[in-house]
């Protein structure tokens, strides 16, 4: 069956990790050290490349830039700049754009790019030859410098916009200030700016204040790249129930994320985050707790209309930090056969894998380029 990936960093791993993501998982795993200086988690802990995505059926995936400001007591790294994070941000696009261009990537930025595409991938069992399909998303909103400056960076292909990240943006309170902080001034002509051209509202990581009151100044269509529900997990990374319920209201998928911080059901301290193996080992979280989150957007829904994949794959750990299920994302196969054991039909399971997010998606795009 396919699989739509509602996010995965992946300029995070080539561009800031020195990832040559056009190779196997094997040889990524066994590379050379690079020369840079960012760190990272190991080559070795590597969960996708773009081979093992053709080979675990990965048709697309939400992919991001990123480009974080350093604001004091920020829980991990950023740039000093707002000039900086939006160049590095550009590097990550030009990144999409130069596999695009040599054919390993397909940029889906409409929405009949996005449905000739999946028809593409739907009409083979084979898809070695096949450019992975991506959707361009920002992971915090700071790389957008002022709040017009949105519509340069929709004619450059972004398509998806969370307001912040790890810690404070320019925009708002993200994971790691609480769930009590709001916007910030220059979020509300941000979001008439999305409103307007049509980028769509990702409510990750923001905090809960921030997405309340985002949604009261944002008409448009909203989703949840990699987020999981707090009634299952405790936590303020995971999503209270009138936030789960407002991504049902407006149609759009939460896409629950394999970060095993946000499947532990012992709950996360997300302004003191530990290392993960003082807290639990890697079998302690399984994909029995990741079908959990499934079942309770599923129950609030009734129906399976509005649960995706959303793996944070290689943005969570890596391997590590993956349930004990799952070490590429290949095994995000063994998803499928999770929900079948939970009691759900084939279409439900279809739903969960990719058509959900190609619904939304084929829904949501513009019809044809500006």
């Amino acid at each position: 069956m396919l699989i739509f990936d509602g996010d995965y960093p992946m300029s995070y791993g080539a561009v800031d990790l020195d990832r040559d993501l056009t190779l196997s998982i094997e040889e990524v795993a066994t590379a050379s050290p690079g020369q840079t200086t960012h760190t990272g988690w190991p080559d070795d802990q590597t969960m996708a490349t773009l081979p093992e995505m053709r080979k675990g059926h990965v048709a697309g995936a939400l992919v991001k830039v990123v480009g974080r400001i350093r604001k004091p007591d920020n829980m991990i790294w950023g740039y000093r700049t707002a000039d900086i994070a939006y160049s590095m941000a550009h590097a990550h696009l030009a990144y999409y754009r130069i596999l695009e261009a040599r054919g390993e990537l397909r940029i889906l930025s409409t929405s009949k790019i996005f449905r000739d595409h999946m028809a593409e991938w739907e009409a083979t069992d084979d898809h070695t030859g096949l450019p992975v399909g991506v959707i361009i998303g920002m992971e915090g909103a700071d790389p957008i410098s002022w709040p017009e400056q949105a519509g340069e960076w929709w004619l450059n292909g972004l398509r998806v916009v969370s307001m912040s990240h790890y810690g404070a943006s320019n925009y708002s309170h993200g994971t790691g200030t609480g769930t009590e902080g709001g916007l910030f001034p220059p979020a509300k002509e941000l979001l008439e700016q999305m409103d307007e051209l049509g980028i769509v509202l990702d409510i990750t990581h923001t905090s809960d204040a921030s997405v309340r009151e985002a949604l009261d100044i944002y008409g448009g269509p909203i989703l949840a790249s990699h987020q999981n529900c707090r009634g299952v997990t405790p936590g303020e990374r995971q999503h209270p129930d009138d936030l789960i319920k407002a991504v049902i209201d407006r149609d759009g998928v939460i896409g629950h994320s394999m970060d095993t911080w946000m499947l532990y059901k012992g709950g996360t301290d997300w302004a003191n985050i530990q290392s993960r193996r003082e807290v639990f080992s890697k079998e302690d979280v399984t994909l029995e707790d990741w079908v959990d989150h499934v079942d309770y957007v599923s129950q609030m829904a009734g129906n399976t209309l509005h649960s995706g994949i959303g793996g944070d794959t290689d943005g969570q750990g890596g391997r590590e930090g993956a349930p004990s299920e799952i070490d590429t994302i290949a095994d995000y196969q063994k998803v499928g056969e999770a929900l079948s054991n939970r009691g759900y039909s084939d279409d439900d399971v279809a739903n969960v894998m990719y058509r959900n997010w190609q619904r939304f998606y084929e829904r949501v795009l513009p019809d044809e380029e500006d």
